[in-house]
């Protein structure tokens, strides 16, 4: 039992660092588009519903990947 718990967070923490290098990633590959001054900013929405979507589907791969 304690062998699983410690393989969800191990796991968890190993998700959480893989979908925000992804999200780093798409900040570098855009150098001209800054998505965090963008939606934070601008108040840009539709950007913000796109980051939201992109970060829930890469996590989706991520959670599948790991199971």
């Amino acid at each position: 039992m304690e062998h699983a718990i410690v393989n969800s967070v191990i796991y968890s923490f190993l998700g959480i660092a893989i979908l925000l290098v992804a999200f780093i990633l798409v900040e570098v590959l855009t150098p001209k588009h800054n998505l965090r001054k963008e939606i934070l900013e601008n108040k840009n929405m539709a950007l913000a519903l796109l980051a939201g979507f992109f970060m829930l589907s890469v996590a989706i791969i991520i959670a599948s990947a790991i199971h």
